[in-house]
């Protein structure tokens, strides 16, 4: 099994994406009005407005009702996207801290109210960590 997707459900989807392009400068592909996809080497970030949940069964979803994940991206440098989001006027729940388990992480929330965490591993285990094979990258 291989994780490939996380899917966000939003009433807002040109807004949240609008945010995601600009947080990590990937382009999103729009597949319909109410569903686009940020695509990475490492997974796909969807996003679908909150009719597509129909789709599925009924209120088996709800819209900016997060609060137990956290969405991830690692970059190569934690404290200058902290200094170019901060340009950009975004605001932050975490200034770019070093945590325990080795990664240097920046905190945020979407448009919708999800965290998003940048990060950057800086001590030897944490890169180390992050350059085993995929089925082990998140494992802390």
């Amino acid at each position: 099994m291989n994780l490939v997707s996380l899917r966000m459900i939003t009433d807002d989807v040109a807004r949240l994406v609008g945010f995601y392009e600009h947080v990590t400068g990937v382009r999103a592909e729009w597949a319909t009005p109410e569903f686009a996809e940020c695509v990475t080497p490492s997974g796909t970030l969807a996003i679908a407005g909150s009719r597509t949940v129909a789709l599925f069964g009924e209120d088996i979803a709800r819209a900016a009702a997060n609060h137990s994940v956290i969405i991830e991206f690692r970059v190569p440098d934690v404290d200058a996207e902290h200094r170019r989001l901060t340009d950009l006027g975004h605001t932050f729940v975490q200034q770019p801290t070093t945590m325990p388990w080795g990664n240097r992480s920046l905190l945020l929330r979407d448009p919708d109210g999800n965290l998003v965490n940048l990060f950057t591993p800086v001590t030897e285990d944490a890169v180390r960590r992050q350059e085993r094979p995929a089925r082990y990258a998140g494992a802390v």
